[in-house]
């Protein structure tokens, strides 16, 4: 079997049209036919860029993902959700494309950066929060071992995670309801990575910031008891100070219209009912939103 190796730069600044292109183009170079099939080798940009790539080369070829990151271990790889950025916004064009396999080794995650590792770990947690309160809870009374790369505890919260998404997936491939809940965090997440170019944070940590404002906001509308809200923004600061990032209130907001999930003008957010529960919402008050971008901008000050 012959493979020939294309690299692309890294990071989410490069999840661009432009380095589509220039894959598409050397596949052409080499050959490649609608018999090809891509293979994703890397972090989540990797898996995404191919997925896509894979998706629309010849109308469409296999791709097998191989994740090596936390975060596309748990989410990236699973469900088969394509994507690139505009300068508008993240992920805004993208496809749906199921991939052949998806291998997935844990123990190549011994040598990512602490950075790295800690920024894939709140896409786990987040499944624990949505949707299985016993790997939420396994967040709680295993953080160290977590922090420490334990491989059988580790072994098991990417396993639980992908459980938990595969399952969201299969009731619901095409994002027509369910599988929004996958994107908590992800609303006002997304609008802080646009807000900062991509260059500030790393995507999970994006993530966090955005489960916190997602906390406060089910908090401020009565959805979420005090407590419980305690317990999540804990457990997603208990893995380490977020990054520092530079941001403007009424930016972040702006932002959020730009967000797939908005139908209409109308922005839905995924809210924190309860531990391993959580609801699609549209009717937060304006103000609310903006009260929980700003407590997590003095929170990242």
């Amino acid at each position: 079997m012959q493979a020939d190796v294309l690299e692309m730069a890294d990071g989410e600044r490069f999840k661009r049209l432009a380095t589509l292109e220039k894959l598409a183009e050397k596949l052409v170079k080499l050959g490649a036919d609608r018999g090809a099939a891509l293979i994703a080798l890397g972090g989540g940009v990797v898996c995404d860029v191919t997925g896509f790539l894979a998706s629309v080369y010849m109308r469409g070829v296999d791709v097998i993902q191989v994740p090596t990151t936390v975060l596309a271990q748990v989410d990236a790889a699973i469900g088969g959700k394509t994507g690139v950025n505009l300068r508008s916004g993240k992920n805004l064009l993208g496809t749906f494309h199921q991939p052949r396999a998806v291998l997935i080794d844990p123990g190549v995650l011994s040598t990512l950066p602490s950075r790295e590792y800690r920024a894939g770990l709140y896409e786990a947690l987040k499944c624990g929060i949505i949707g299985d309160a016993d790997l939420f809870r396994l967040f709680e009374d295993r953080r160290r071992e977590i922090l420490d790369r334990d491989a059988a505890i580790v072994e098991k919260v990417i396993a639980d995670s992908v459980r938990l998404k595969a399952a969201v997936v299969s009731a619901d491939e095409r994002e027509g309801g369910l599988r929004q809940v996958l994107n908590l965090g992800h609303t006002i997440g997304h609008a802080l990575e646009a807000e900062t170019r991509y260059t500030q944070l790393l995507h999970g940590e994006a993530v966090a910031w955005g489960m916190i404002a997602a906390t406060h906001i089910a908090l401020g509308t009565g959805k979420l008891d005090s407590v419980t809200a305690g317990r999540i923004t804990s457990a997603i600061l208990g893995f380490g100070r977020l990054p520092h990032m530079k941001v403007q209130t009424m930016g972040v907001v702006k932002r959020l219209h730009s967000d797939k999930k908005t139908r209409q003008g109308v922005v839905h957010f995924i809210l924190p009912m309860e531990i391993g529960k959580v609801e699609i919402v549209s009717d937060v008050p304006g103000a609310i939103v903006r009260s929980a971008v700003e407590e997590i901008r003095k929170l990242a000050e």
